[in-house]
């Protein structure tokens, strides 16, 4: 038999009360004569028990009548209180075990990044993230937003992300970077600033709309601030004047399977450590291309030459066919890229 839902228990249970309704007015009618108004009025002081006057004294099938009304209208209300206080429970626990099930994964979550706004930008940027096989938590409080996360099973806090306790479900301690995308500058700045004082080792990225505001979020602790307006800007100019870089870049930062450019750091461990890029030999070893090296906290870039000694925590710039960059990340010991790789992979083969 097929299973039915309380709500379609409770339309069938509608149903059957007015067809209650229906008979018995058309039994009083019947069976007593009573006219339209009396008989509905019968019917409804039986069927709710509310034990009110009768018309007029009922006959004996009258009686009978309403014995059996009495008993149809107490069943069908108990049936009705119970269907209703199910579907209330249900939907309640079933909401509280979402919860539940949503503050366990995400306080599994080390290493991740937190989005804060899930409007266009916030929406690209998560996934961005997913492709990279990189875990996120969405910070919002739109209605709208958290449906979307949910449609697209990404965790989400919801909740106002300028509020630490915010910040705190969404596990900002335990985070890699955040990334702030609200709708209001003001609310970035906030935002910034609270994350800055909860996670002080957190790569914050977060958007401006107007000079003034980029200003104040690099003071409030912001990594790296980026305008929409002005990157869409320098896009649509170096689309002019220098289209086939573009290209290059385009197809060299998508996932074109020819063409690949990442970044690849050195571990300590490392064997290339203490070699020259000549004697390491990673373009005949691996097939990947060094395009640049970049050194220290301030991460200057190095010029590249075939004399120049690798160190460790240098942050190589590579190109290559995927392969072949994580062939030279595994020769550098760069966990974190190929642990990236790995998640990717599996999340590649979950979507398929």
């Amino acid at each position: 038999m097929p299973i039915t839902t309380p709500v379609q228990r409770i339309y069938r249970l509608i149903l059957f009360f007015f067809l209650l309704v229906f008979v018995g007015v058309a039994g009083y009618m019947l069976l007593e004569g009573l006219p339209l108004l009396d008989a509905l009025y019968m019917t409804i002081i039986t069927i709710s028990t509310v034990g009110f006057q009768e018309v007029r004294p009922l006959s004996a099938d009258g009686r009978l009548f309403t014995m059996v009304l009495v008993l149809l209208g107490v069943g069908a209300g108990a049936y009705t209180f119970g269907t209703i206080a199910e579907f209330l429970i249900a939907g309640e626990l079933a909401g509280t075990l979402k919860r539940r099930r949503l503050m366990r994964a995400i306080e599994r979550l080390h290493g991740h990044y937190i989005v804060c706004g899930y409007g266009r930008v916030g929406e690209q940027v998560a996934r961005g993230l997913a492709d990279e096989g990189i875990p996120c938590v969405i910070v919002d409080q739109a209605g709208e937003a958290i449906q979307r996360c949910e449609q697209c099973g990404i965790l989400y806090v919801m909740g106002d992300a300028t509020e630490d306790e915010t910040l705190l479900r969404a596990g900002i301690e335990r985070a890699r970077g955040l990334v702030a995308v609200l709708d209001n500058d003001a609310e970035n700045v906030f935002v910034v600033l609270s994350a800055r004082s909860l996670n002080p080792h957190l790569t914050i990225i977060a958007r401006a709309t107007t000079r003034e505001a980029e200003a104040k979020l690099r003071k409030a602790g912001a990594d790296g601030v980026l305008s929409p307006y002005q990157l869409a800007a320098h896009r649509i100019v170096r689309e002019l004047t220098r289209p086939h870089v573009m290209i290059f870049l385009e197809k060299a930062m998508g996932n074109d399977p020819e063409l690949y450019m990442d970044e690849i750091r050195i571990h300590p461990t490392s064997e290339l450590v203490g070699k020259t890029l000549g004697e390491a030999e990673l373009r005949t070893r691996t097939g990947a291309n060094v395009l640049s090296i970049l050194r220290g906290a301030d991460q200057r870039v190095i010029d590249w030459a075939p004399d120049l000694t690798l160190q460790a925590e240098d942050v190589m710039v590579v190109l290559g066919r995927p392969e072949q960059v994580e062939a030279l990340a595994r020769l550098a010991g760069d966990e974190k890229y190929l642990s990236r790789v790995s998640k990717r992979r599996v999340g590649g083969v979950n979507q398929s």
